[in-house]
């Protein structure tokens, strides 16, 4: 089996794996910029998605370009996630700024632009090559079995079980090992030839997921109580569900903005991939769902109630809206709920106290606080995860340090590498 690495080696984001120059292993966007996409855009038979974030399917559309077409193979939710995303995308980067806003541009369809190499047309086609399967149920893809197996990320993540006859590749996406409200932490540990692993949190120990909701919580509720307003700046998929759930547990009031409405909406069609479908429910039931119009979003930045938004690292979204309006008073909360990357306004604000928000210069007197509420396994989780492949070669992925990680593996008897975008490794 040849595995050639255009994305994610040695980074997060724009994950994409080759295999055997007929399947590929998501096809990611990385954040920034400008946004940064895999090195090559190989024409292959099928694509099969691990789950629905930004990083690993973000540009699968730009597969649906020239005369052939690949499959593509996901679980339900991670299909849906997928198409949401690149909407968005299209939304935000399909058409240039300068006199789109002005309509002296005006183009036959969205997209077609540097930071969205796809158009309208690509994501219709996506659909039409859409093939949707449930964990541990085998099928065909360019020559492969495959079987995905529940890795306890978001809903519909999936470790990937890659068969082409002589070799099993397991390709572990994003997992987690511990429970989350949403979802309930992996346990598949399918038998594999050879790991390609993700490596984001291996330098980290979370702190126990019941530690960190009760300091929330208590600071949420102190903020409340003193009449103040809480703004909880988290990612659409996945996190903004995850406080949904932490909020109606605790009877805290809150409302929801943002895509994460329209990824919190589209769940419930999906029951069997959260853990516990009523809980979301009545979490569901328990938010109010703002719509945007007439002020609203002023009008509640006023009330004394906790407010779910995009963007997690405060690039965009709701989230220009509320913080402006409750960040010269100290008694309001913003409460940071995932990882801020580098030269983020998220990161800006944690470390400096002052943001750039919707191209103005802000310091912020109120209180900013951070909370681990990650869906990645933290070290320890990586390495049980790891414990029954000891004897089976691993490659390490998906992570800033994922040569350290590798070496502290190869120390305690792994046979493991890190390789490089562009490499090809024959396993």
């Amino acid at each position: 089996m040849e595995l050639r690495f255009l994305g994610g080696a040695r980074e997060v984001g724009r994950s994409a794996i080759l295999v055997n120059d007929r399947l590929l292993l998501d096809f990611g966007i990385r954040a920034g910029n400008p946004l940064q996409f895999p090195i090559e855009r190989p024409d292959v038979d099928a694509v099969v998605a691990s789950h629905g974030h930004l990083d690993h399917v973000g540009n699968v559309p730009t597969l649906c370009s020239g005369a052939d077409w690949p499959t593509i193979h996901w679980t339900p939710p991670t299909g849906e996630l997928a198409r949401t995303l690149a909407r968005d995308t299209l939304k935000l980067h399909g058409v240039p700024k300068t006199g789109a806003r002005e309509e002296r541009f005006q183009p036959r369809e969205l997209g077609g632009t540097y930071n969205c190499p796809f158009t309208e047309t690509h994501v219709k086609r996506v659909t039409q090559q859409s093939r949707s399967h449930g964990y541990r149920a085998p099928f065909s893809a360019a020559g492969h079995e495959i079987t995905f197996f529940d890795a306890g990320h978001i809903p519909g993540s999936a470790h990937v079980l890659v068969d082409d006859g002589e070799t099993r590749l397991l390709y572990t996406g994003d997992f987690h090992t511990d429970n989350q409200r949403l979802v309930a932490g992996t346990t598949a540990r399918p038998d594999a030839d050879v790991v390609i692993t993700e490596s984001t949190y291996s330098d980290v120990e979370h702190e126990p997921r019941g530690a960190v909701e009760d300091r929330f919580v208590r600071s949420v509720e102190q903020t409340l109580w003193e009449g103040g307003t809480v703004v909880i700046p988290a990612f659409a998929i996945g996190r903004t569900q995850e406080l949904l759930l932490v909020c109606a547990a605790h009877d805290i009031p809150c409302y929801v903005d943002g895509m994460g409405k329209a990824v919190t909406e589209m769940l419930r069609q999906y029951p069997e991939y959260v853990r516990d479908s009523e809980a979301l429910q009545r979490a569901i039931s328990h938010a109010r769902f703002v719509t945007g119009r007439d002020g609203q979003r002023k009008r509640i930045a006023a009330q004394s109630t906790a407010i779910v938004t995009t963007s997690g690292m405060l690039s965009g979204g709701p989230a220009m809206t509320y913080i402006p309006e409750i960040r010269s008073d100290p008694t309001n909360l913003i409460a940071m709920t995932g990882y801020q990357v580098q030269d983020t306004p998220g990161r800006e604000l944690l470390e400096t106290g002052s943001a750039e928000i919707d191209n103005r210069r802000m310091r912020v007197a109120a209180q900013v606080e951070q909370y681990d509420f990650s869906a990645h396994a933290d070290r320890d989780g990586l390495r049980s995860f790891l414990e029954p492949y000891r004897d089976t070669p691993v490659l390490v992925n998906h992570g800033d340090r994922c040569e350290r990680f590798a070496q502290e593996l190869q120390q305690d008897g792994y046979e493991v590498s890190a390789p490089t975008n562009g490499t090809t490794v024959t396993v």
